[in-house]
């Protein structure tokens, strides 16, 4: 059901792009015509900047469904002379791409999308037809699936309302995928554009894993030296006295042995603390999923599991969601107020999609040195994508894509 209703809003979002799409795609016809006279050609650039704008639409509702893609304009057409204009689009590689995008998103597009909005009108139409067929002219003699107007052709309306319904739940999140691939295809940068700023992008991500890592390592620094360490350093010294007891007191060995034998444990429990915070045993031992349903199980607020079998995923990407949903889950009991909360994982294609979601009291702000901040660096070290919302009143929700093409 919730991939459904994601679906209907990705539909609907597409098919108001679809709309736009075929309107410019009418201009691009009316002027294409009057230029063949002369007449059109002052009006190109300025198509071509409704294009651009139609194109970057699509781009900003494909980059919210977590499919981002960068402008890919080598120039700007705003200023220039015609003429430059002109020549600046005919050499741009995305322009192209931009018009090929435009025919068809502006006949498939617009089809998926009202094909996607009419299932759910039809399922509550027919569904709810016994309720207001009596309200029918009289003059109507059949029903709104022209099936006769019985009870024979009123229980089978319900029932091709319900086959609605089911339509909506099987393939509409198949429909709003294939409204998406002609934006994922062809309105990103082409390979042959600058890659600039996604240098810069990668260059920025790696300076955040850097700074992730250097502070891991500290985390785990500071661990050693104030647990393990400072346990460690007792039980030699509490060793070292039972050693000299032996000689001047037996009886009083014994005492400080035990105390060095519990300094030891506590030391030992510190020390497979620390190991689990740098690579949880219950991964490899139940693995990912296995390792997201005790995260849950042990959460103070009730948590609710859906995870779906990833598959072969590499190891630093099971661990970051790990983290992902340990850091989430744990921001949820101390600061949430939550009663409920939700954790959902599956994979689509190459991508791995998590999912903390709680009905709590929102307002979750990200700050330098926050749990969120952090969650955010790792996903970053991975290229992925992190997108928290947080409205006041709640609720709260987590969604971090992370690739995982080993």
């Amino acid at each position: 059901m919730r991939n459904a209703v994601e679906a209907l809003d990705r539909l609907a979002g597409g098919l108001g792009t679809a709309v736009l799409a075929l309107a410019t795609l009418a201009c691009w016809l009316v002027v294409g015509a009057a230029s063949l006279f002369w007449v059109g050609l002052p009006l190109l650039p300025a198509v071509v900047s409704m294009t651009r704008v139609v194109a970057d639409k699509e781009r900003a509702r494909l980059g919210r469904w977590g499919e981002p893609a960068l402008t890919p304009y080598q120039s700007s057409v705003e200023g220039l002379s015609r003429q430059d204009a002109l020549r600046a689009v005919r050499r741009d590689p995305a322009t192209w791409r931009d018009l090929r995008w435009l025919a068809l998103h502006a006949t498939s597009g617009l089809f998926l999308g009202l094909l996607g909005i009419a299932f759910p009108v039809m399922a509550v139409r027919d569904i709810t037809f016994p309720l207001w067929y009596r309200l029918l002219p009289e003059s109507e003699t059949t029903t709104s699936m022209f099936l006769p107007l019985t009870w024979v052709g009123i229980l089978g309306t319900v029932v091709i309302g319900v086959v609605w319904v089911v339509l909506c739940l099987t393939i509409g999140p198949g429909m709003a995928r294939l409204q998406a691939l002609p934006g994922r295809r062809l309105l990103p940068p082409h390979p042959s554009v600058d890659l600039s700023d996604r240098i810069a992008q990668l260059t920025a991500t790696r300076a955040g894993a850097l700074r992730a890592h250097a502070a891991e390592l500290r985390r785990i620094e500071r661990s050693l030296h104030d647990g393990a360490q400072n346990r460690l350093t007792a039980v030699v010294v509490l060793v070292a006295a039972a050693r000299r007891a032996l000689d001047r007191d037996p009886a009083a060995a014994g005492p400080a042995l035990d105390r060095a034998q519990d300094a030891a444990e506590t030391a030992l429990r510190e020390l497979r603390g620390v190991v689990r915070g740098i690579l949880p045993p219950i991964l490899q031992d139940r693995g990912l999923a296995g390792a997201l349903t005790a995260l849950a199980a042990d959460c103070p607020v009730p948590c609710r599991v859906s995870v779906a079998e990833p598959g072969a995923v590499p190891l630093s990407v099971e661990t970051t969601a790990y983290f992902t949903v340990a850091e989430a889950l744990t921001n949820v009991a101390k600061h949430s107020g939550a009663a409920h909360a939700r954790v959902a994982l599956h994979r689509r294609g190459d991508t791995l999609r998590v999912e903390i979601e709680d009905d709590g009291r929102g307002g979750a702000v990200e700050r330098d040195g926050s749990g969120l901040a952090g969650i955010r660096r790792r996903v970053a070290a991975h290229d992925g994508v992190l997108t928290v919302t947080s409205p006041a009143g709640g609720p709260t929700r987590i969604e971090a894509e992370l690739p995982c093409v080993s």
